[in-house]
């Protein structure tokens, strides 16, 4: 059947694969729960009856404020077919971020999934005159549940009416407004319509190579374009989707569901890359030996396909004696990783790929629905380094100044209520202007250097993408974060939130006693770990780029704290205002003068 509005995957899956027992899935009461097309269909008509019933109309604007889960589905789904527009929102993001929002979007239902965040929106809920009623996903003492709606649906059908409001919707509706999480500024409402989405997931809808049989697993956030996107490829592939119970929980659902794909962001990644290394690091003679030395080798592997007779001869015993054991506590299944929302290393490419674990690297925005480019199996359809080609139908161009240019049917409709931040963002030739900069490789591939706000230039004249520091930066397992900093100053400087686990448990290696994390950070022995580990990244970087001083801080940035966006993308004008002392320190302090060839730490009390 055509396609030409989301919920058309539906009857299209009913045509295509039949009535799959595991369309969608979660774990309840411990235990997994299939949800079949059935069921689906059922519960999305469901709720789109009793929309009807409560006066819901076309264009209408409903949000969601959940965990990933199988009735977030449900509701997307029913809230479309009656031509509402679906506002998903992070569950962590400020006070203030949910009152913009819910009243800019002039929300008139919420649906929530905890009492945390009932706890949070119930002040600003009682400010927004638009909202007539929260629900709740699952049980809750003075709020209606997901089960009520349904049940109102049951009594009251109207399949006639529900017909009418879906052959009335087009593909060029608006079917989503996504508020960007953004860096600095108020969140920005992206238009997102069927068309959309539907021409994103179709057009890499070829590089998974399985389908109706496979199963991915889910854990990044539905209400992000990202996740979103790729769930609506699921359904239209017929994989079956398992949602993980939570970021902790990701090892254990691997381990249970076997998956085939994922998604994540090269911090997830990262994260079970440093729980490899820790395991190998706790072995002991002949067998720590044998692990280090497979590690080695798969960072010198050539993802391409040009390894050497006897590269490939000694991967194959590597593969026996460490990297096959990788796969097999990874559920022994994946096919693909994709990575996105940030630059990986392309060390961790090197390394999965060469233990069997396909690591796939994807390139976009809010505002593209998302996926400019992706890597693929094609033929130039990998380089690492890059974020490969760009997706079908997609036009990709560098302007004069470096910044990425893109037109397609995944560009944006346009933000909400605000055509003058349109028109800046979408020229007059239809051109989306991306923010980031780059260059487009001699084979066809995108090569992102940065973003074109961030880049800054030092007294001297030298230009620095600090992103692009960072990432090396960060690489470093006892670094959770970085900020790189420098404009107009002689040099370059760094903020490092150290990885207090992993310095907790180095410090109790080496006898060294620390009860606090400003303890930690000022001890000598900590200091020098951290130049050193510094020094190590600065080899890799230019002499520019290089980071001459830097300062530990005993905060660790969140969400909540507001260093990060809920992608976990730093907010640069935060952190900086936070730390305005602190960095005039880093660059003006006395007796800690900068000395050539030399990196120097500042220590400070840096707890806000």
């Amino acid at each position: 059947m055509q396609l030409t509005r989301i919920f058309d995957l539906l009857p299209r899956y009913a045509e295509q694969f039949g009535d799959k027992p595991d369309v969608v899935a979660a774990k309840e009461n411990g235990q997994w729960r299939g949800y079949s097309l059935t069921e689906y269909r059922r519960a999305a008509d469901e709720i789109s009856y009793a929309l009807i019933k409560l006066g819901v109309q076309p264009g209408d604007r409903i949000a969601s404020i959940s965990n990933n889960r199988p009735e977030w589905n449900f509701l997307d789904i029913g809230m479309m077919q009656v031509g509402a527009i679906h506002i998903p929102i992070y569950p962590t993001i400020s006070e203030d971020e949910y009152r913009y929002i819910l009243t800019h979007a002039e929300v008139k239902y919420v649906f929530i999934s905890s009492d945390e965040i009932y706890r949070r929106i119930s002040p600003v809920v009682a400010e927004v005159p638009f909202i007539q009623e929260v629900f709740r996903f699952t049980s809750h003492t003075g709020l209606r549940t997901l089960n009520d709606l349904r049940e109102i649906g049951r009594n009251h059908p109207d399949p006639d009416e529900l017909e009418k409001r879906k052959t009335a919707i087009t593909t060029d509706d608006v079917a989503t407004i996504i508020y960007t999480s953004g860096t600095t500024g108020k969140p920005k409402g992206v238009m997102l319509t069927h068309q959309n989405m539907i021409s994103n997931f179709k057009a890499v809808s070829y590089i998974p190579t399985f389908g109706v049989e496979g199963r991915a697993l889910s854990f990044l956030p539905l209400c992000h374009v990202y996740e979103r996107t790729i769930n609506y490829m699921y359904h239209y592939l017929g994989i079956s989707i398992y949602y993980a119970e939570n970021i902790g929980t990701i090892g254990e659902n691997i381990k249970e569901i076997n998956p085939d794909m994922m998604c994540a962001v090269p911090r997830v990644i990262e994260k079970l890359f440093d729980k490899i290394m820790s395991a190998g690091h706790k072995l002991k003679g002949v067998k720590r030996s044998v692990f280090y030395w497979a590690v080695n080798l798969a960072d010198h592997y050539d993802p391409t396909g040009h390894n050497s007779t006897w590269y490939l001869f000694r991967l194959h015993i590597a593969d026996k004696l460490v990297l096959s054991k990788w796969r097999q506590a990874l559920g022994g299944k994946f096919k693909i990783v994709v990575s996105g929302g940030a630059a990986i290393t392309p060390r961790l490419i090197r390394i999965f790929r060469a233990a069997g674990i396909p690591i796939y690297e994807g390139y976009g925005l809010t505002e593209t629905a998302p996926i400019i480019a992706t890597t693929s199996s094609d033929p130039n359809g990998f380089k690492v380094g890059t974020v490969g080609p760009p997706v079908k139908n997609t036009q990709v161009r560098i302007a004069d100044d470096g910044e990425i240019l893109v037109k397609g049917p995944q560009v944006m409709k346009g933000y909400y209520n605000e055509p003058e931040l349109t028109r800046l963002a979408i020229d007059e030739e239809g051109w989306f202007h991306t923010g980031d900069v780059g260059v487009i490789e001699p084979e066809g591939q995108l090569r992102i250097t940065g973003r074109k706000k961030e880049i800054f230039k030092t007294s001297l004249g030298k230009y620095i993408s600090p992103e692009a520091v960072e990432n090396i930066i960060i690489t470093s397992p006892v670094v959770d974060n970085v900020i790189v900093l420098g404009e107009n100053q002689r040099f370059a400087a760094a903020l490092i939130v150290p990885d207090f686990e992993k310095v907790k448990s180095w410090c109790k290696g080496k006898g060294i006693k620390v009860n606090t994390k400003e303890e930690m950070i000022e001890r000598a022995e900590v200091n020098k770990l951290f130049r050193h580990e510094i020094d190590k990244k600065n080899r890799k970087l230019g002499k520019t780029e290089q980071i001459r001083k830097f300062c530990l801080l005993s905060d660790e940035w969140t969400v909540l704290s507001g260093e990060l966006t809920p992608t976990l993308k730093l907010r640069r004008s935060v952190v900086m205002e936070k730390y305005k002392e602190t960095i005039e320190k880093l660059f003006n302090s006395k007796g800690n003068k900068l000395k050539k060839h030399k990196t120097e730490a500042l220590v400070t009390n840096s707890t806000h």
